[in-house]
């Protein structure tokens, strides 16, 4: 190893516990499956009904012309056909799915990846991993893991947007001295909306935060009776050697 290599800085993230730490993701990702279950059942509801006519067709085809044959079996293959593309629209490369994934997940993931940058720049790491990527990693020590710095960035970032946020808003209410009633009740409902929004991303931050807390303690607690485990059975094991080599001194 070079003297250069020696001096690299290297950081790693778990991605997957980044993601699942923060709140809005978790409700992009939420969203993002209600969808596709929508989507799921009305392509079994479809898939169901052609099998009812093929089924129906194969029961009835010795009491049928064949032209009623024949119109029947392209009916089936032009409904089939028909389910294929709807699959395609929702699940294919540029599909529903694709896109509003890109809608609803893209811009939490864009926030990771900036927060990573930042810590790297201003920690001046070489090289950030992904350890919940493809890269393999045999060891990793704790203390190189940079993945809480990286929610409590977004966490910062996020709180800062929202008193901005609430800033603009008494702005606007301001300025809007002259409206009606009606527009300014309007007004009052979406900002009570956007406090009670705010109200629970804080509250699911605060439950993330103690489930985190609550890991953090069952991983020392099972480390540290691990350690009391092999101290016990290197105790054991020298109180073993020592009552052998005893035994081998009355024996000669």
């Amino acid at each position: 190893m070079t003297v250069a290599q020696k001096n690299q800085r290297i950081a790693y993230i778990d991605m997957e516990y980044i993601l699942q730490s923060i709140p809005a993701y978790l409700e992009a990702q939420n969203s993002l499956d209600a969808k596709v279950e929508k989507w799921k059942a009305r392509l079994d509801k479809e898939a169901r009904a052609i099998e009812v006519l093929k089924t129906d067709l194969t029961n009835e085809k010795a009491i049928l012309t064949k032209d009623l044959i024949e119109e029947r079996e392209e009916d089936i293959s032009i409904k089939q056909e028909s389910l294929r593309r709807l699959e395609s629209l929702y699940f294919g490369p540029n599909g529903d799915m694709y896109n509003l994934r890109k809608q609803l997940v893209k811009p939490v993931q864009d926030q990771v990846y900036n927060a990573v940058q930042t810590i790297a720049s201003r920690k001046k790491y070489d090289f950030v991993f992904d350890k919940s990527g493809d890269l393999v990693m045999l060891y990793s020590n704790k203390k190189h893991d940079i993945s809480d710095l990286v929610v409590q960035m977004i966490n910062i970032d996020q709180r800062r947007q929202a008193k901005k946020d609430k800033i603009e808003a008494k702005k606007s209410l301001l300025k809007n001295d002259n409206l009606s009633d009606e527009q300014k009740e309007r007004i009052a409902k979406r900002e009570e909306l956007k406090k009670k929004k705010e109200a629970d991303r804080l509250a699911k931050i605060k439950q993330i935060e103690e489930k985190r807390k609550q890991r953090l303690k069952e991983r020392a607690d099972k480390r540290k009776l691990l350690q009391e485990k092999r101290k016990a059975l290197l105790k054991a094991q020298e109180e073993a050697r020592k009552k052998k080599e005893e035994e081998t001194k009355e024996n000669k």
